[in-house]
């Protein structure tokens, strides 16, 4: 989620200083890529970011972050609070080097809880904030999200509140501590329309109806998959009228969003039969000539063979994933490329004022690498 908040910042616009350990991080092997320090998941992550490479076990090394910190706003961290204890990184650490620095520790579980120091990925976080059990409702099986949810969703709301921090900084000159613990912020995200009844009635059942009906789902056509929603009664009516199904034409059961939440499963069933009696692009075609919400189901090499290619100095030729968000005034681009190991450590230590023979020694030592 660190990791992922720093990208969309950058994208944003933001300089970013990355601080890896001198083996790099764990970004950088996650899956298959085209170079020893570069899979094809930290070609994008690592973008727009300067890399310095220290031991922050080391006294020299704490003290060469420290420095650095104290030339920025913002300092995020995805690490427990007992190890930012030990290596002295907390924020009234960092308040030291910086007043008004802004300090968002983003961690598995929160510090006023008993496991503020349990260890927490996106696997635990999903089992825990309740999407696992929404899955077991429509499966009769426990299951985790096919994506890294939580790191991502989490690593948004970094992202969103390092802003709004940001925004309040610039209007009195006050820095803050922010805490984003996932599975908190897990839970208000599954429970935005799985709390449900249960909201306002704690007797009443929990769960979204319509989200959790086993029939939903990508709905096959003739040839290939695609994913209709119809939402309006006139939608369901054209579809049913298309597949010669004039008994369901005006049924109370699509006369209104309670109602084809309340029955969403009857619906779902009644459309799968007429679906499959066209091609794809044939509904794709019908779709959009009624304005019915119609989605193709796309293959992820699909979607990566559209991505525009750009050739990284070090790892060659690479598929970018383009900043999704557009403004009129202050575009997001992708400035800079992944940086290597330690690709920017005498670079950002020197700006952090480090004399030479500083940067030397902690080079020499091993503290530091320089790419």
């Amino acid at each position: 989620m660190g990791p992922y908040a720093t990208q969309l910042l950058g994208d944003l616009g933001a300089e970013v200083v990355t601080v890896e350990p001198i083996e790099g991080g764990m970004n950088r092997t996650m899956g298959p890529g085209p170079h020893p320090e570069f899979s094809g998941i930290s070609l994008n992550l690592l973008r727009n970011k300067r890399c310095i490479s220290l031991d922050l076990k080391d006294a020299g090394g704490r003290e060469a972050c420290l420095r650095i910190a104290a030339t920025c706003d913002v300092f995020i961290t995805n690490m427990r609070s007992k190890a930012l204890r030990s290596l002295m990184l907390s924020y009234d650490d960092l308040k030291i080097a910086r007043d008004d620095i802004i300090y968002c520790h983003a961690q598995g579980f929160s510090s006023q809880g008993l496991r503020s120091d349990d260890p927490a990925y996106d696997d635990i976080i999903q089992a825990e904030c309740g999407l696992a059990d929404a899955a077991q409702r429509v499966t009769g099986k426990p299951a985790l999200a096919a994506t890294i949810l939580a790191d991502k969703v989490c690593g948004m709301a970094i992202a969103g509140a390092v802003t709004a921090a940001l925004f309040h900084r610039e209007k009195t000159g006050e820095g803050q501590h922010i805490e984003v613990p996932m599975l908190d912020f897990m839970i208000s995200f599954t429970l935005v329309e799985h709390g449900a009844g249960a909201i306002g009635d704690p007797e009443s059942a929990a769960g979204y109806s319509r989200v959790l009906a086993p029939e939903r789902g990508p709905q096959r056509t003739s040839d290939g998959w695609l994913n209709i929603l119809p939402y309006a009664r006139a939608d369901y009516d054209r579809i049913f009228s298309a597949g010669g199904r004039q008994d369901l034409v005006g049924d109370v059961r699509t006369s209104s969003l309670a109602q084809t939440t309340q029955n969403a499963a009857f619906l779902y069933d009644a459309l799968q039969p007429i679906i499959a009696t066209r091609t794809t692009e044939q509904w794709l075609e019908f779709c959009a000539s009624h304005g019915i919400a119609v989605g193709k189901v796309a293959k992820l090499e699909e979607l990566v063979a559209e991505l525009p290619t750009a050739r990284h100095p070090v790892a060659g030729e690479y598929k970018v994933i383009p900043p999704p968000i557009r403004f009129s005034a202050t575009p997001c681009a992708v400035r800079i490329p992944a940086p290597s190991i330690g690709g920017n450590t005498c670079a950002v230590l020197q700006r952090a004022g480090l004399a030479s023979s500083e940067i030397e020694d902690l080079l020499s030592r091993g503290v530091a690498r320089q790419a």
